[in-house]
């Protein structure tokens, strides 16, 4: 027994001075997730330090499953961007080849339908999650200073996740979006003196047309990311430095 304890010990600073000549550890470190958080950069940056101090922080004894909506909201968002990102590699935007690229997606491409599907459903539920975290906080009375700032950055970030939903249901270029988008975009005009003016900017043109989808798309996939993941940082940094509001 004691003969195989030494031929054991021998054998792991055999590998542990291959390990150091050759920076085989250094180099899974920072290869890894494990690495990482516990590697090199945990000894510049104190990212294993950082975490306890985010995920130990005792929540309240009257928070309970209402108050996960803001996390499965953002969680539904997440999961939107990387769907959405897959998407991308498929569809044009484009009259001519909209549609098609959709069809393709849903009958060519492996498990096309399944990330279009997680995308479509996706989108309604983050509506309905985001609605209901924002009647929740009002309902509580959470929007009271000094969180009205936090309940502004959630109004704004439901009137984009609205417009997320809006420009994206044209992209498959179908009759049912065609004509739904005519009928949101008309609402604007009935504004008075300026209404006019700001359906022909929705809509690049008189009509919707390609001009439509083409804006539609960049709002959706470039514009609205940039403006939402800047109110997200906003919103979670007031959220948790003002903490989760009192019961009434």
């Amino acid at each position: 027994m004691t003969e195989k304890r030494v031929e054991r010990e021998q054998k792991k600073e055999t590998k542990k001075t291959i390990e150091e000549r050759t920076g085989l550890r250094v180099l899974l470190s920072w290869a890894t997730l494990f690495g990482i958080v516990y590697g090199e950069l945990d000894e510049r940056l104190s990212i294993k330090e950082a975490l306890e101090k985010a995920l130990k922080k005792p929540v309240p004894p009257h928070a309970w499953q209402l108050f996960c909506l803001g996390g499965i909201s953002f969680f539904l968002f997440i999961l939107q961007a990387i769907t959405g990102t897959l998407l991308m590699f498929y569809y044009r935007p484009t009259v001519a080849e909209a549609f098609s690229s959709v069809q393709y997606i849903n009958n060519y491409v492996p498990f096309g339908w399944l990330v279009r599907g997680i995308h479509s459903w996706g989108s309604t539920l983050m509506i309905i999650a985001v609605f209901l975290h924002m009647l929740n906080v009002f309902i509580r009375g959470a929007y009271r200073h000094p969180r009205d700032f936090t309940w502004v950055s959630g109004v704004f970030l439901f009137m984009m996740t609205l417009t997320f939903g809006f420009t994206g249901y044209l992209l498959p270029w179908t009759q049912l979006s065609y004509w739904a988008t005519t009928v949101g975009t008309e609402l604007p005009g009935a504004i008075p003196v300026v209404g006019e003016y700001i359906k022909i900017f929705i809509r690049g043109g008189t009509d919707v047309t390609g001009a439509t989808l083409t804006r539609f798309f960049a709002i959706h996939v470039l514009i609205l990311p940039f403006f939402i993941t800047f109110f997200l940082a906003a919103h979670f940094l007031m959220v948790r430095r003002l903490g989760i509001a009192e019961p009434l």
